[in-house]
């Protein structure tokens, strides 16, 4: 046997897992992966199950990876399965916009600079805050109201009065932090503040962070550890120096460090998945073209919500060409 994998599922029950090959090789996800609202099944981990993103388990994740690791595939699997779902996408991509622009026409709102950025996080904060004052005004209601009708989040809303939820995707989360000249410090510090606000209280108003870098560290600059102690998954892709790799794992789950450095550069998409509660476990994701990616998200452009606030920072689509017409009338040759 490759491996044997023992899970405990009840006081005197186990699971005995027998694996006989090596599934991250070639990877094929099983059929029946475990799917839902706001669970998308990214990848495929090392005991022949599938690797599960539940964003109502675990609201914010960091992920790590060098260049050509495997990162925007991870990510372009995410992108797709929650664009077939009821929920807003919003993006930041510093990088002129090359890895979220393919799916504009599922986004909501997208910021290609920093300057786009520091206009669309305080919208964001904004809609977090009015979000809140919804949940309060529900807390206020008669004393004679059952307990099950009283809430603390977003989720203890009526169906009708419950907002979307809003995943923030930010790409090269370093652009946000890195700053040329002293006067744009100021607005460094203020996205890189409301970013640790949505971080620490979008949770309960359905705001979820999806956060991705090739590096996070202390060096980034003021308030870099804070926020990521606010995302509480964690996925390592191949680094460049074990230093990255301790800045994902190694405050969470110390001996994953090692294994995520063993990642070699021939098995992109290969990774290192963790949480708070200490367990980890080797994944890697199925291959996604970014074609195949961008059509599921014009298919899908119509599940787009209707948030006003993100309206002027919804992204232009541009028109597909149309195809060639074809004449109905068969030429007849001239008689001669």
């Amino acid at each position: 046997m490759h491996a044997v994998y023992v899970t405990d599922v009840k006081p005197g029950v186990v699971e005995l897992r027998l694996v006989g090959f090596d599934v991250l090789r070639n990877v094929r996800m099983p059929r029946k992966a475990e799917r839902g609202f706001l669970k998308v099944p990214v990848a495929l981990r090392e005991d022949a199950t599938a690797f599960v993103r539940d964003y109502r388990t675990i609201p914010h994740q960091l992920t790590l990876g060098a260049t050509l690791s495997g990162k925007s595939m991870y990510q372009r699997h995410l992108v797709t399965g929650l664009a077939q779902q009821p929920v807003a996408l919003v993006g930041i991509d510093c990088k002129r916009g090359v890895e979220l622009a393919p799916f504009a026409p599922r986004l909501s709102a997208l910021a290609t600079d920093p300057e786009q950025a520091a206009e669309l996080l305080p919208v964001l904060v904004k809609e977090m805050e009015d979000r809140y004052d919804l949940i309060k005004a529900r807390q206020g209601i008669a004393p004679g109201t059952p307990d099950e009708e009283i809430t603390s989040d977003t989720w203890g809303l009526p169906e009708e009065e419950r907002p979307v939820p809003i995943v923030l995707f930010v790409d090269e989360v370093a652009e946000l932090f890195l700053v040329a000249t002293r006067k744009d410090e100021e607005q460094r510090d203020e996205m890189v503040t409301q970013l640790i606000r949505l971080a620490q209280l979008g949770r309960a108003a359905c705001i979820y962070l999806e956060v991705c870098g090739q590096r996070f560290g202390a060096e980034l600059g003021k308030g870099a550890t804070m926020l990521r102690a606010q995302l509480t998954g964690r996925v390592c892709h191949r680094v460049n120096d074990e230093a990255s790799a301790k800045m994902a794992l190694g405050d969470i789950a110390p001996e994953a460090v090692s294994a995520a450095c063993a990642i070699a550069p021939e098995r992109p998409g290969l990774a290192v998945a963790g949480d708070t509660s200490g367990g980890w476990s080797r994944i890697r994701t199925p291959y996604l073209s970014l074609g195949d990616a961008a059509a599921v998200c014009r298919e899908s452009a119509h599940l787009v919500p209707n948030l006003p606030a993100l309206e002027p920072f919804r992204p232009a689509v541009p028109l597909q060409p149309a195809d060639a017409p074809v004449s109905l009338v068969k030429p007849v040759p001239l008689a001669e």
